[in-house]
Parts: C-alpha cells; structure tokens; sequence
C-alpha cells in the first residue's frame, strides 16, 4: 500500500473512451452536415455576415430525457416561424458550476441522487444531443470539464464559458482549440474585463494536456479560435444589459484588436435572478438592436415547459415534468410568446411592447 499517493481517493474506474462512447451513438454524414451548417451560422451572425440574430434557449439544465425531447419539437416548431429574425439553439446544458455544493449536472449525476456515474451520464448526454440533432435544433453547451468535449464537441453548435470559469487558463487554452462559437461570460463580480481577456487568450494559439479519442492523454496544440463573443450575464449586485454597459465592452473590445460581439443572458444577475424579469430585458435589448446595436449578436433565455423551478426529491418519481431543478424559467407559453414577438418586432424594426 502506498502511503503518498492517492490517499484520499476512494476509489478508481475505468471509463468508455469517447471513441466507445461515439461507437455507440454515431454521429451520421447527414447529421455531421448539419452541425457544419449550424456552425457556420452561428458564426456569420457573430461576424456579421448573416444578420439575424441568435437567441440561445431553454432550460436552466437537463434533468429529464422525455422532457428535452419534448422542449425540442416545441422549439423546432416554433424555430421554423421565426427562422427569418432568429437562429434558435436549445441550451442543453450538462454541467453545472456551483458556488458551494448541490447537484452537478446530468453528465456528472444523472441518477439525481449522489452516486455520480459519469459512464451514464455522458452516454445520455450524448444520446440525448443526437436525438435533439434529428428534430433540427442546434444544441448549445456550458463547457466545464475539460475533458467532456471529446465526448460530445461533434455534436454541439455553440457553447459558453461560465461566469465562475471564464478567467480559468485551461478553459481559455480549451475554447483556443474547439471548432465552433464560444461565448464568455463576465465573472459574478460584473468585470467585463475577465470575458475580454478571455477572447483575446482563446484567439491566440495554445497547447494543454488531454484526452485523445482512444483514450490516451496527449498535448493537443492550437491554431486559435477567432469565433468568441463576450455574454453579458450581470453581477451578483446588479445588471449589465444597459447601453451604457454594452457600449463600456464594445470600448474595451476595440481596445484589444476583438471583433464586437456581445450577447446578452437576460437570467442571473441581468434578471437579479427573478425567471419573470427576462423578458422584459429581452425587451429592452431588442430596443437596442432596433435602435442600431449592431454589437448585440443575440441573447439568452433560461425556458422550460413550465414555469418556476422544483427541490430534487427521493422519489424521483414525484418530480414534476418539465420543470427546472436549477434556476427558475418561464414556462413554454411565454418562451413562445415572447419569441414571436422579438420576431415580429425585428422584422419591422418596430419598438413596440413584448
């Protein structure tokens, strides 16, 4: 027995490559051409190219196999009436950061009960991106764990570094080397400063240690990603949607030699973290864009089938469908409401009520 190393770890599992894992849920020359398509989308609205704008949607985390399957016909439906004003991407997010403790996500802890098979939980994730690829909605993830993407990264369109880890070096070297759109959000203090500084690292070329797709650890050196945008999320103290706050970015962007993109999560701070108050950020950021924002690229919304959020239950078996056991959303009534009529108003560039 070795008493120096690994004292304190419990215990060692072997886990499926994300070569096995892949085996197993494959991604199809149809499907891998509409992620190409979804992908290059998502990055003509951030450079400009393309100007509708990008709303990313859906619930707070994925808890609920049945239930994401569900959100996604909804939203596939009612992405095909608004497609012309906006590119909708379903937020399938797996991975939760925490400030002190609580559940981790779907791929950590699928069960929902503290046992945290991994194996299963990436398995579904995966199956479930599939799945969500099929109807026709881009997927969009919070990316946490580093490792996670060689899993998954084939099948997302767009995906986010979060407020907890966006001055994190791995993540930054991370996004350096990933093949789609990541967006930075602003640390939980409000520092703008931190999502900037984390564009300009991603853009330069990197090297990090990894896990390669048969499973073995690797260096994985970059050309760099010149596709990020900063995510203006608010602070723990107050909002950051206003013009003056977009404009303070769009100052710091140029400063740097970064392309002017700026999304805004109308949730967390920018909402003070009540789920009813999105929409009427959302209504204000549209104001902007109509008004000649051209640095908006889109915004967030944190939506489910039905409003509010729920406590995680033993039984499992009592958990309401459909609703959030994270941050409290608006339920699918509103979610649709309010999309049509972000739609409408862009349509017309026409300032009007949401």
């Amino acid at each position: 027995m070795d008493d120096l190393l690994d004292i304190r770890i419990k215990s060692v599992d072997r886990i499926k490559t994300p070569e096995e894992i892949e085996e197993l849920y494959p991604l199809s020359t149809e499907l891998r051409n509409r992620v190409k398509e979804y992908r290059q989308s998502v990055n003509d609205i951030i450079t400009g190219n393309d100007k509708r704008k990008v709303a990313i949607v859906g619930p707070c985390s994925i808890h609920d196999f049945d239930a994401a399957i569900d959100y996604a016909n909804r939203l596939k439906k009612l992405s095909d009436v608004v497609s012309d004003q906006l590119f909708i991407i379903m937020r399938t997010y797996f991975e939760k950061a925490r400030t002190s403790v609580g559940w981790k996500g779907l791929i950590l802890d699928p069960d929902l009960n503290g046992d945290f098979n991994i194996e299963k939980g990436i398995t579904l994730a995966r199956a479930l991106l599939l799945e969500i690829t099929r109807i026709g909605v881009p997927v969009g993830c919070e990316i946490l764990d580093p490792i996670i993407p060689q899993y998954i990264d084939g099948l997302i369109s767009w995906a986010s570094i979060g407020a907890r880890t966006t001055e994190s070096q791995i993540h930054r070297n991370l996004v350096s080397g990933l093949s789609y759109t990541v967006g930075f959000k602003n640390s939980t203090s409000g520092d703008f400063m931190a999502a900037v500084n984390g564009m300009k690292s991603a853009k330069q070329p990197a090297s990090f240690l990894g896990v390669s797709r048969d499973g073995m650890s690797m260096i994985f050196r970059t050309n760099g990603n010149d596709s990020c945008h900063v995510i203006l999320r608010g602070s723990d103290t107050s909002p950051n949607y206003y013009e003056e706050d977009v404009e303070k970015v769009e100052a710091m962007l140029e400063q740097n030699g970064l392309r002017k993109a700026i999304v805004i999560d109308c949730s967390h701070g920018n909402s003070r973290k009540d789920y009813t108050k999105q929409i009427r950020v959302a209504r204000n950021v549209v104001e902007q864009i109509i008004w000649g924002k051209e640095s908006i690229k889109g915004f967030m919304l944190e939506s489910n089938i039905k409003e509010g959020k729920q406590e995680i239950k033993k039984d499992k078996s009592l958990l309401e469908y459909g609703v959030s056991i994270t941050d409290s959303c608006i339920g699918w009534e509103e979610t649709e409401r309010s999309l049509r009529k972000i739609a409408e108003l862009l349509r017309h560039r026409k300032i009007d009520t949401i």
